[in-house]
């Protein structure tokens, strides 16, 4: 089965926003059971997104991005049947401002990265940067569609 999450971003001008999280679990209609379990993110507005993604690995913590999602696009950020219950995303809206941000503190930088650890970010030269998280219920597959609240009639963003 494929399931989802929807999360709505803030539109305040502020870039140290809370994501308001709509969570709505859906079946792909028509899915095959041999389609490919993947983890990825739709981007729903008629913005340019960049993306980061926290995680628990066999090594430990570990955060990467960055992430360009084109406006109405979907991008498979991570391949292969899923390996944690938990994920977690940063996320900001590079044309109209504002950011998909939670309380799990991770490390970020401004260029791309792979960071090992979630400790003392900015000891080690990293940013501190608030993750939301996504419980995927131990789904081989996952999708998180990122939506513009103004845009959503319902608060769900779609299916």
């Amino acid at each position: 089965m494929i399931r989802s999450t929807t999360i709505r971003r803030h539109t305040t001008g502020t870039l140290r926003l809370l994501a308001a999280i709509a969570v709505a679990a859906c079946l792909l209609a028509g899915a095959s059971a041999e389609a490919e379990a993947d983890f990825r993110v739709c981007n729903t507005t008629p913005g340019r997104i960049g993306l980061s993604i926290g995680y628990k690995d066999e090594k430990g913590w570990a955060t990467e991005g960055w992430w360009n999602v084109g406006p109405n696009t979907c991008e498979t950020i991570l391949r292969g049947n899923l390996a944690s219950r938990y994920y977690y995303i940063y996320a900001i809206d590079y044309d109209h401002g504002g950011e998909w941000a939670g309380e799990a503190y991770m490390c970020t930088q401004d260029q791309m990265f792979t960071i090992r650890g979630i400790e003392r970010c900015e000891e080690r030269g990293y940013q501190r940067t608030g993750f939301f998280e996504i419980d995927t219920h131990e789904q081989s597959s996952w999708t998180v569609q990122l939506q513009d609240p103004n845009l959503a009639s319902d608060g769900t963003g779609g299916d």
